[in-house]
């Protein structure tokens, strides 16, 4: 049988997650045209969340929420090795987050309208201006908002879902606005769905938070410090959850 065992689950997220990516846009769309920064937004980000994980037949759980002050913005640092990451910190952060998206993506009319509603970055990796540029123009809205972006600032995704090199980017960002960059590690993921691979497998994703890391009054010479913190510590907790 093999890899035959996962066809169901398979088909059964591509259907799920596509009825509930529809739902999900129109609705976030009709709510943020009355009040963009309502809080109904981010319990539609979660039951679309929900529905993903429960179709891709995943257990969830979450380590140290209670690092996370509900009334700050912060620049959340994760690993990325699965499309069903951005799912997972949804569902694990008690705060609205915001990512990063290709622009690509916001080619495709509704979830385009209902991306840009929401606030989602909109990022052109051919643009010749830095990444963190096209962020910090919309930082002080974000922070405005009460809302925190998520970055996974691994340059290469290894193809045994370790943790790869990180990128300054995302430290640049948390300097220059003076947000705290919050750690968090996603474990699991990889093997509940590999990149790259057509079979959704589930299995059990566990997200961990570790403690925020100030960066009011830090310098630009800082990031590359910052960087190797945050990068240590999330390998750290990888090493801790995968021997638990």
């Amino acid at each position: 049988m093999g890899r035959l065992r996962y066809v169901p689950r398979t088909i059964a997220t591509g259907v799920v997650a596509a009825a509930a990516t529809l739902l999900a846009a129109l609705a976030a769309l009709a709510v943020a045209r009355v009040r963009p920064t309502s809080r109904l937004i981010e319990r539609i980000t979660d039951s679309w969340s929900r529905a993903w994980l429960w179709a891709a037949g995943v257990r969830f759980s979450v380590v140290g929420a209670e690092n996370v002050d509900p009334h700050r913005s912060y620049v959340v640092v994760a690993n990325h090795a699965s499309a069903l990451d951005i799912m997972a910190c949804f569902l694990a952060l008690p705060i609205p987050i915001r990512f990063l998206a290709k622009r690509e993506l916001f080619r495709i009319p509704l979830l385009a309208s209902a991306m840009r509603a929401i606030g989602i970055v909109e990022v052109d990796r051919q643009a010749r201006a830095p990444v963190h540029d096209q962020i910090n123009l919309q930082a002080r809205g974000l922070m405005a908002a009460g809302r925190s972006v998520i970055i996974y600032p691994e340059g290469t995704r290894t193809r045994d879902g370790s943790l790869g090199a990180f990128k300054k980017g995302a430290f640049t960002i948390a300097v220059r606005s003076g947000w705290p960059v919050l750690p968090v590690t996603i474990h699991g993921s990889f093997a509940a769905w590999p990149p790259g691979s057509p079979f959704v497998r589930g299995g059990k994703i566990t997200v961990a938070i570790d403690p925020p890391l100030e960066t009011e009054g830090l310098g630009q010479g800082s990031t590359g410090e910052l960087r190797d913190t945050v990068h240590a510590i999330i390998e750290k907790r990888l090493d801790q959850l995968s021997q638990s």
